[in-house]
């Protein structure tokens, strides 16, 4: 086997790879009735607040920009969001999310309010939290570290 640290870093990937599948299996199941895939749901909910550019959407996703490009010209075809001119760059577009786009997310909210509260009944609504926190911080480190350098 590895060292402490490695073993740690092993375990760390392979819980992470897991529950980012329970995730994508249960957003499925949230976003299924509402017409929409998980993935559709991801791209949605980032621009829900406010129009962001794809680029944008892919770094708070933690995708390629090529994915959110590719779902974006779906929910626009679908006319769920609606590409509006971006202020900052001429060439990339703002991603805003249309009424229908805001009603699709809404029919979610019920189910997914649900099994967020069994969650947390089951977790406990304090470790929850640091369960998130901790997630957060593993995920801020991770972006602090060049794979190639030992600094």
């Amino acid at each position: 086997m590895g060292n402490p640290e490695q073993e740690l870093f092993s375990a760390a990937a392979i819980t992470s790879f897991r529950l980012n599948g329970q995730f994508l299996a249960i957003a499925e199941e949230l976003a299924a009735p509402a017409g929409i895939t998980a993935a559709w749901w991801q791209v949605l909910g980032a621009a829900l607040r406010e129009p962001l550019p794809v680029a944008g959407i892919a770094r708070i996703m933690g995708v390629t920009r090529q994915s959110v490009q590719r779902i974006a010209d779906l929910l626009v075809a679908r006319g769920l969001a609606e590409y509006r001119p971006n202020p900052a760059h001429r060439r990339a577009k703002l991603v805003a999310v249309t009424a229908a786009g805001q009603a699709a997310v809404q029919r979610i909210g019920p189910r997914h309010a649900e099994f967020a509260a069994r969650l947390a009944e089951q977790v406990g609504q304090d470790r929850l939290t640091e369960i998130v926190r901790a997630l957060a911080d593993l995920s801020a480190a991770v972006d602090l570290l060049d794979i190639d350098s030992e600094t």
